[in-house]
């Protein structure tokens, strides 16, 4: 395909694409700020494992200890792409900028950050099993919901899971168990001269609170024709995590618009689009996630 008359519309679209994805995807939360690779799709992270002190002597030396620097890698396996063919009576060839545009915004907000969402809720939950743990089946209610999230926060703490900056996904059913609870004190407060009551609870004891579309809170899906629930797809009732512990992030997005007579697939313009990305549980940290979710049995 010839590589001329062609511009690459994700760097004129790039400020708007990361404030959409800011705005509309729901686990934004989970994305990994900074992210080293060591070659096209490995991720390598170290950790240092070290001994403690021993009594000193004071006819001199000191003890020394043995440090173990360790590397966990992580390759990126979750890639996908997309192509939209557009008849050239589609297009107004003055305004390719602005198409490429709208099919990028209406794919992103149809497609891309649904499927995000999808498969990195799904693919914690995997990862979580795969690390050991088993995720915690309790039938929530609004009687029990505050004493599961007690519990396991209780946990994390025990286990050295740093307090600030952990989060908490709910579906909107277990939000509304949570608005429920009857353990909560609501001060109920009215706005200046306008009567409003906001009941709704964001934060519990400095928990951030997110509801999460129950339709992104599978336990799997199926991504062989875009995304959809999987055939044993089981409710994600709510995860508890820090972000610490898990690893997502974004490698590569490529967007490209095709002009007529840069290819050959036809009198018109080719939109392709491709993300590269994935999502791990680190599995050193797997004590900073918890989930909640429906019995697969």
């Amino acid at each position: 395909m010839p590589a001329n008359n062609t511009v690459n519309y994700v760097t004129q679209f790039q400020s708007e694409l990361m404030q959409k994805y800011a705005r509309e995807l729901m686990t934004a939360e989970m994305t990994t700020q900074r992210v080293r690779f060591i070659n096209a799709n490995t991720i390598k992270i170290p950790f240092i494992e070290m001994a403690g002190y021993k009594d000193h002597s004071r006819n001199g030396g000191f003890n020394r200890q043995a440090v173990k620097n360790d590397f966990q890698t992580f390759v990126l396996k979750f890639d996908r792409d997309v192509e939209f063919f557009v008849d050239q009576m589609d297009v107004d060839e003055s305004n390719l900028a602005l198409a490429a545009a709208n099919v990028t915004n209406e794919f992103e907000t149809q497609q891309a950050i649904p499927e995000t969402d999808c498969y990195r809720n799904s693919k914690l939950y995997a990862e979580y099993k795969t690390a050991g743990e088993t995720p915690d089946t309790t039938v929530l209610t609004s009687e029990n919901v505050l004493s599961i999230i007690d519990n396991a926060m209780m946990k994390m703490t025990e286990e050295e899971v740093p307090m600030e900056g952990r989060l908490l996904y709910v579906t909107p059913v277990v939000e509304k168990m949570i608005n429920e609870a009857k353990e909560i004190q609501r001060y109920l407060s009215l706005t200046q001269n306008s009567g409003s009551i906001r009941r709704k609870i964001v934060n519990l004891d400095g928990l951030k609170i997110k509801p999460i579309l129950s339709s992104r809170m599978k336990t799997v899906y199926d991504f062989s024709d875009g995304c959809k629930p999987g055939a044993s797809a089981k409710q994600i009732n709510m995860i508890l995590f820090h972000p610490r512990s898990i690893l997502a992030c974004d490698k590569h997005q490529y967007i490209k618009l095709w002009p007529e007579g840069t290819h050959t697939q036809g009198d018109g313009y080719l939109y392709q689009n491709r993300k590269y990305g994935d999502l791990f549980l680190i599995p050193n940290r797997k004590q900073g996630v918890f989930i909640n979710a429906e019995s697969e049995a």
